[in-house]
């Protein structure tokens, strides 16, 4: 069962959603069983009325565990692709079939191998699957702007400070997302190193449709990381 646009804009309004992710290589990835739908569990009876995940299992142990509408994405890395998150047609197809709700993927103009610009890729997949809800990650607001105007229903401020060209702060990017909602007349995610309930009320206060956080809530070795190194420097001081 996929949730419909309607639905999905009903639920997640004013809401948290929470990216529960684990890479090969992260101390919550486990090779034979993904333990990721433990977390969505826990969100879930925080209060979270959204998951965003990484992976086709996640995807449907997610939306087995919780029932709650789940943002899907695929992180690879192709040769001569700068994006890596759902970057070809190929990831679209597996998280349609697994049922996605939302589907998430890299609208940075950024180099794509097979030659094709943003702009033809999302054309592409809306021609294919013209009833999928689509978000865009975007790091800057011309990249926001542009992503608007091919049709994506939501833009995420998903990578912004994860591409060269845009601003590298060490908190959310509140300036994004306000310039954002000003102009774009779809739902903005704010989305991005928003580590505090406060963070996620301004992103809010901003005109954010919602806010998705992950880091804060879902990857004790960054929590864990963020607390040693203020105490370092506490220490230091």
């Amino acid at each position: 069962m996929r949730y419909t646009k309607k639905e999905i804009l009903e639920l997640i309004k004013g809401q948290l959603i929470v990216s529960c992710q684990a890479l090969p290589g992260e101390p919550l990835y486990v090779e034979e069983k993904s333990i990721m739908y433990l977390m969505a569990r826990a969100a879930k009876q925080a209060g979270a009325k959204c998951i965003r995940t990484s992976s086709v299992r996640d995807v449907i142990a997610i939306k087995e565990e919780t029932n709650l509408p789940v943002i899907g994405i695929i992180k690879i890395q192709y040769e001569n692709y700068d994006s890596y998150i759902t970057p070809t047609m190929r990831e679209i197809g597996q998280l349609v079939d697994a049922d996605a709700d939302i589907i998430a993927l890299d609208c940075t103009m950024r180099t794509r191998g097979d030659g094709t610009t943003i702009n033809e890729f999302i054309t592409a997949i809306k021609e294919k699957y013209p009833d999928i809800v689509l978000m865009a990650d975007i790091s800057t607001y011309e990249e926001g702007v542009n992503a608007w105007k091919c049709g994506v229903d939501f833009v995420g401020t998903t990578l912004s400070g994860y591409t060269p060209y845009s601003p590298k702060v060490d908190g959310p990017d509140y300036e994004l997302v306000e310039k954002l909602v000003s102009t774009l007349d779809i739902p903005v995610i704010a989305e991005g190193k928003v580590h505090t309930p406060q963070q996620a009320v301004q992103m809010l206060e901003l005109g954010a449709y919602a806010v998705v956080v992950g880091g804060a809530i879902t990857r004790p070795l960054e929590i864990t990381q963020r607390f040693i190194k203020e105490m370092e420097v506490k220490k230091n001081g």
